[in-house]
């Protein structure tokens, strides 16, 4: 068990979860900062950031971002901002076009693979555009791999420069027909991780009722987790999580169990090579 400080990623909203499936997804900007706030101050370091229409459906409206980045860096000082570049939010290009923006990081999924009811398309061309402009803003990738091959596609973007070689990785497991959440697979994606990306720190999200037991794995492992209703809305099966920071406190719980610090946003800085900005 390493006792490195562990990272604590909110994923606040995403594209999919709605109010009418748990009262507690927020939806406008000003619920998005306020449920943030409350998991910052429960312990998340990174905010993984989606927006939305006044409607509820998923947006990629740089504006909208700008908005949101705003009132993070106002309530969350220090906190890291994570942009998504998700498909769900819009096509093409339009889904990098929050990256002028200079978040701290940015979600990067460098292949495609099947969701519940699509194929999540990420040809090579947008791959490429997306990381060229993550290097020209400087805005840390974090790689989201749904599959194997995703950490060998980005270890040709990093051997070819594309990508630096401190990239994030998150293991996605979970979704239904991609990666599930089995222990044998979490292994063999993180030994190999290990072998082909060096230098590269790690996390994993665990959808659904895989939260929890990923996030332990995680801990267990020395890597560092996710949570947040993006991802699941639940506690247990009979009960709805409150809040974010009801599933940030969850984590908490589960580092403090097994022994592990949570990190600080100083040491969550320092652990990804990212500049101190924030408070004082």
């Amino acid at each position: 068990m390493t006792q490195d400080p562990c990272i604590i990623c909110v994923a606040i909203t995403g594209s999919v979860p709605q109010q009418s499936d748990n009262p507690a997804v927020p939806i406008t900007i000003s619920e998005q900062i306020e449920s943030t706030q409350a998991a910052f101050e429960a312990g998340a370091t990174i905010a993984h950031c989606h927006v939305r229409n006044e409607d509820g459906s998923p947006s990629s409206d740089p504006d909208r971002f700008a908005r949101l980045m705003e009132g993070l860096h106002q309530h969350c000082p220090g906190m890291i901002v994570q942009l998504s570049t998700g498909g769900r939010s819009g096509a093409g290009k339009t889904r990098g076009g929050m990256l002028p923006l200079r978040p701290d990081m940015a979600s990067l999924s460098v292949g495609s693979n099947n969701f519940p009811t699509r194929v999540y398309e990420n040809p090579p061309d947008l791959v490429d555009w997306l990381a060229s402009e993550m290097k020209t803003y400087d805005v840390r990738p974090e790689i989201e791999c749904f599959d194997l091959s995703h950490i060998f596609q980005a270890a040709k973007l990093v051997g070819d420069g594309r990508l630096p070689a401190n990239v994030h990785v998150q293991f996605v497991m979970g979704v239904k027909n991609a990666m599930p959440v089995d222990r044998a697979a979490f292994d063999f994606m993180r030994e190999t991780r290990a072998r082909v990306l060096p230098e590269a720190t790690w996390c994993a999200a665990g959808v659904g009722p895989g939260q929890a037991i990923v996030n332990q794995w995680c801990i267990e492992t020395g890597g560092h987790c996710r949570t947040g209703l993006e991802d699941n809305i639940r506690l247990d099966r009979d009960t709805l999580a409150p809040s974010n920071a009801a599933l940030v406190q969850r984590t908490v719980d589960l580092c403090e169990k097994a022994g592990r610090p949570v990190a600080t946003w100083q040491q969550a800085r320092e652990i990804l090579a990212l500049p101190m900005k924030g408070a004082a």
